[in-house]
């Protein structure tokens, strides 16, 4: 499908510049409300966002957007996109609202949508949206308005549920945690969710202003929790970013653990534990070593394109339940039905208590291979697939590397560059390997 709005996860932009303009958002709701009502003659839609300052113009064009469809409004206020895919579900809505640019600065802002079930919608869907933005609207008139209301307690039955997918018989009693929030949506229920399982929690990234999200903080600039956890002497720090469903974890030694490994750690424990693990869906990226320490133990590895919403789409073909990217989405599907921070941070947190073991004893034997990524700019008109040049390069480097390593080339989705990714046990090798290949590139 050719979208002319929708990405790979909803709306995102500059805010102030198309589409990220209040008449635009307003515009949206409208034609999301008409297309809930052709199946559904008094849809309800929930609305949750993160802490960028732009979220308080944003929601209420989204607000007046549905009202004017007939559509009915629940205000959730900051809420980390997992927990409004949970209430969507729990409060039986028709659909979801989640006005968040995730891991970006606060300029940028987003719009993203859950269905009634707490997943993502598929592209005929946008589709249907795209269509009816084309179309005139059609204004409720004062008797068929859509109401709105607050629901006052969303954050208190999300830190419930996030807490129910933490084993019953288990606590995090005498462990010191540092939370890093991103001065994002979970900066005022992540700490409760670990004081309440037992834990000692200090915070970092929880003071919000709407204009420090991801500012230095975070899942995406991890090094301020690496000092913290070094400086307090904690046994564990754990990184959200802007609308927590990305997790980073540090270790008390400081050793940052990134998604890759965080999969690894949690498909092990499902096996220790008893429960059967056909496979695991990691993305084009996932690092080779977790690949061949997997398949070592007899758990298939499928490589979705990037973006956790084609690792959702092979899990869910599947039937499997495990995956995830090394940025730190990761889905565990038994607990949830999207990528969410804080849940895969229990399930890691778990593997752990269960155990007995620390997170590098969990990882004994399992060392990244070193990856070597350039960006290589692409002039207007250039076809980098008819290159022969580096179509003889590629050839010739996966020949040396055979089996020990592995070379990804994949254009940028949002800019004119090629990525040239080289991945090898060797980190002279990887990078050797990947100069010669973006000189090929330049040379075509």
């Amino acid at each position: 499908m050719s979208r002319k709005y929708f990405g790979t996860d909803g709306i995102r932009g500059t805010v102030g510049q198309a589409p990220i303009t209040p008449d635009f958002v307003l515009r949206l709701a409208h034609a999301v409300g008409r297309v809930l009502k052709r199946r559904e003659q008094r849809p309800t839609v929930l609305i949750g966002k993160d802490t960028r300052i732009s979220g308080y113009m944003l929601e209420s064009a989204l607000e007046s957007g549905f009202n004017s469809a007939g559509v009915d409004v629940v205000l959730l206020g900051p809420l980390p996109t997992p927990g409004v895919a949970y209430l969507t579900r729990a409060q039986r809505a028709s659909l979801g609202v989640v006005i968040s640019a995730s891991h970006n600065a606060y300029p940028d802002n987003g719009i993203k949508f859950f269905s009634a079930q707490g997943t993502k919608l598929p592209d005929e869907w946008e589709a249907a949206v795209e269509a009816a933005l084309e179309e005139p609207p059609q204004w409720a008139d004062s008797a068929t308005l859509g109401k709105a209301k607050r629901l006052d307690d969303a954050a208190g039955r999300y830190i419930e549920f996030c807490k129910s997918t933490f084993a019953s018989d288990l606590s995090l009693r005498g462990l010191a945690i540092v939370v890093d929030a991103a001065n994002g949506a979970a900066y005022h229920i992540a700490p409760k969710v670990f004081h309440e399982l037992g834990a000692e929690v200090s915070c970092i990234g929880c003071a919000p202003d709407g204009l420090n999200i991801n500012d230095r903080v975070g899942a995406t600039h991890p090094d301020a929790l690496v000092a913290a956890v070094k400086a307090q002497g904690a046994s564990f720090g754990i990184a959200l970013d802007g609308d927590a469903d990305r997790l980073q974890v540090v270790d008390g030694s400081g050793r940052l653990y990134n998604g890759d490994e965080l999969l690894y750690v949690m498909t092990m424990d499902r096996l220790a534990n008893g429960e059967k693990v056909p496979g695991v869906v990691g993305t084009l990226m996932t690092n080779m070593a977790i690949e061949v320490a997997l398949k070592a133990r007899g758990v298939d590895v499928v490589r979705a394109k990037v973006g956790d919403r084609y690792v959702l789409e092979e899990l869910e073909q599947r039937g499997w339940l495990l995956g995830g990217e090394g940025s730190g989405h990761l889905l565990a599907l038994d607990k949830h039905t999207t990528g969410d921070g804080l849940i895969s941070a229990l399930q890691v947190l778990m593997a752990i208590a269960r155990s007995g073991k620390q997170l590098s004893e969990l990882l004994e034997g399992v060392a990244l291979f070193p990856q070597t990524l350039i960006n290589v700019k692409l002039e207007p008109g250039q076809d980098w697939k008819k290159n022969q040049v580096l179509a003889g390069e590629i050839r010739k480097a996966e020949g040396e590397l055979a089996s020990a390593g592995r070379v990804l080339i994949r254009p940028s989705g949002t800019e004119p560059l090629l990525r040239v990714m080289v991945e090898a046990r060797d980190a002279h090798v990887a990078k050797k390997v990947a100069e010669r290949l973006a000189g090929a590139v330049k040379a075509g």
